[in-house]
């Protein structure tokens, strides 16, 4: 029971931070604007990380690769450390393949958040100061789409088509996940 509890809390806590890291990596990659309520969030969670780690973890082509390697090296202690509690030992290869595999699955539920909180807001709330931020995020996976799927009676589908994709491949990663533990 308390090995439960604890691998349970592990997760939540690294988790949170790993997909803030990740939305703060997502958000510099698509230039996504820090000047709304979810960027000044992610900013004030993860900047008294990001920060030191700038110092020796230099960013490639607008890449901000410091908040990705602290993902995934969050990621790989939380594995470590649930692995630890739960009495596994799993070799340090796996570990980082797995953590990989999750910086992945996790990517792709940033994703669906996004798709989906900026569909609601275009019907409920197209006005709201988030909107802009999640229309940057979701536009470059949309627009392909859109090219294939026109509007049906000025109602947009791409959003679903979408996430019927980011669904499949969220299939294909769980299965690549469950191979790398294998290992």
């Amino acid at each position: 029971m308390f090995a439960q509890i604890g691998v349970f809390l592990i997760d939540a806590v690294a988790s949170f931070f790993v997909f803030v890291l990740l939305a703060r990596f997502h958000f510099q990659w698509l230039r996504v604007p820090f000047r709304n309520p979810v960027g000044e969030f992610i900013l004030a969670t993860t900047s008294w990380m990001v920060l030191p780690v700038r110092r020796f973890v230099p960013g490639l082509a607008g890449l901000d690769l410091a908040s990705l390697g602290l993902a995934w090296v969050l990621q790989m202690l939380s594995l470590w450390a649930q692995a630890g509690i739960i009495g596994a030992e799993p070799a340090l290869g796996t570990i980082a393949l797995i953590a990989l595999v999750d910086l992945l699955r996790y990517s792709l539920y940033i994703l669906v958040f996004a798709v989906i909180v900026q569909a609601v807001l275009s019907w409920v709330n197209p006005y709201t100061p988030v909107a802009p931020a999640f229309e940057t995020l979701t536009r470059p996976f949309l627009k392909p789409i859109r090219r294939f799927v026109p509007p049906m009676g000025n109602v947009d589908l791409t959003p679903l088509v979408l996430l019927l994709l980011l669904y499949v491949l969220l299939i294909v990663v769980n299965h690549l996940r469950m191979a790398a533990a294998t290992f």
